[in-house]
Parts: structure tokens; sequence; C-alpha cells
């Protein structure tokens, strides 16, 4: 397996981070550790680590959803870090957050750049090179691929991709690829090699939250 450089076609501005590892944290309150609210592993991780932080709250209502990305807002951000909305374009547009994250299967990002403002972000979930390929003609900035190893979150009923075409996914496109599922301290590397602009995931902050 060849490393290889990502490369990086939209010009984002400081949108993507050039020349870095790009960490997303995935936001969720029921895989949080007893006893830790939502809002302090948040403001924990704005403090110091990832560079996004993706609101995925999909049993919320609307409004529901706009107030929790309202208050993480309005959380001290001394780092800049993006927020993300998962799945609601609306609400990321409603809360002034900088991007939406888009399941597999949502309308083309493509759909949204009309109403979107400049260097908003959206990225989209791919499980297989043939999405990730189709994402990247749909306009989406990122995609996240896996999952590379068995989650430890979120069971998502798919067999782990592994390395080899997690390297082809990377290979397959200019955009960013994110590895996804499983992902730790001791793998992240591995994924690195493997052409992955960065890497994204639940456990990998929350476990250290309380």
């Amino acid at each position: 397996m060849v490393a290889r450089r990502n490369r990086w076609p939209r010009d984002q501005g400081e949108s993507l981070i050039r020349g870095k590892t790009l960490e997303c944290y995935i936001a969720d309150r029921k895989s949080l550790p007893e006893g830790v609210a939502l809002l302090d592993a948040i403001a924990k991780n704005l403090a110091a680590g990832p560079d996004w932080i993706q609101i995925r709250e999909k049993d919320l209502s609307a409004r529901e959803l706009f107030d929790l990305v309202q208050n993480v807002m309005a959380l001290p951000n001394p780092r800049g870090v993006k927020i993300l909305v998962n799945s609601r374009v609306d609400v990321a547009l409603a809360a002034g957050a900088a991007g939406a994250h888009l399941p597999a299967g949502s309308p083309a990002p493509q759909a949204w750049r009309e109403i979107a403002p400049p260097g908003f972000l959206i990225g989209v979930s791919c499980h297989s090179v043939e999405e990730v390929r189709r994402a990247e003609q749909e306009e989406a900035d990122y995609v996240t691929f896996g999952p590379v190893f068995a989650p430890l979150s979120k069971p998502l009923g798919l067999a782990p991709l592994g390395l080899d075409e997690l390297a082809r996914a990377a290979s397959a496109v200019k955009i960013p690829v994110l590895a996804l599922g499983g992902i730790t301290r001791e793998n992240w590397e591995q994924c690195v090699a493997a052409g992955a602009a960065g890497v994204a995931g639940i456990s990998l902050y929350q476990r250290t939250s309380g």
C-alpha cells in the first residue's frame, strides 16, 4: 500500500485545512460516558482536539436540533473549530453553522449550492468507492468513508472495509476522504498512510471527555 498526497481541487480558503491531518469529532450524546453532558464534551473538544465538530443528533426535532446548534455556536471557540450539522442542511443554514454532512442516499450536494453561502462545507457519508466517486461528481467538499474497522460506538450493520479499500477510495478522487469506523490513536496513522486526508469518529473524542 503506497502513501499518497491528498489533492484539494476546490478553493475553500481556510475551509479545508491544507498540509495537515483533518480531525472530525462526531458528537453523540447517547454514546457519552455516564454523567458527561454533551455541551461539556463539545466544549472540551473546542478547546483542544479536532478541526471540525459534527452535530449528529438524528432523534431531535428540527427545533431542538437548531437550539442545540445555537448553544454549541455560543460556546467559546478559541481555535475556530468548524461546526457541521448532520442531515439537516436547513438547520445548519438557519443556525449559521459552517457546513452540513449528508447521509448516503441524500439529495446531491450540488442541489444546495444555490442557497448555501460561499465556503459552506457539504460532506457525504460513503460506504463504497463508487459512492465516493459519485459524491465528488455531485460537488461534495469531502467524504467520510467506512467503516474502515469495526465501529466502536454505533454499529452500522456493515462489514469493515479495511485499509486497502480506504486506499482505493482515497486514490479515486481529489476531494478529502476521512476514515470513519473503529478509528483509534493506534490505527490513525495507518489510515493516513493509506491516503486518508484525516479521520472522523465518536469514541475517539468522547471516551476521554469525562
